[in-house]
């Protein structure tokens, strides 16, 4: 991802998150699910690499805080559904 312009990888990161947002909106994914969070973690922990370069503060603190908060989601998903 180091080669790839910010713009693009924020994309891909922003999608990621769209993705599980709108399948939760429209019933096609659980929010407590594993995919659902896994979803948001990868998104939000893209944004928040491209939030650190060059450093953009609140989303940086935003998108780690994202990123921690759904990972802990999936930790508990995966447990609960294993």
């Amino acid at each position: 991802m180091q080669n790839a312009p910010p713009q693009i990888v924020g994309f891909i990161g922003a999608i990621l998150i769209l993705v599980a947002y709108v399948a939760y909106q429209f019933r096609k994914m659980d929010s407590a699910g594993p995919t659902y969070n896994l979803l948001n973690a990868a998104g939000a922990g893209i944004l928040a690499y491209v939030a650190l370069h060059p450093l953009q503060i609140g989303f940086a603190i935003l998108e780690s805080t994202w990123t921690v908060v759904s990972l802990f989601a999936f930790v508990r998903a995966v447990r609960v559904r294993g």
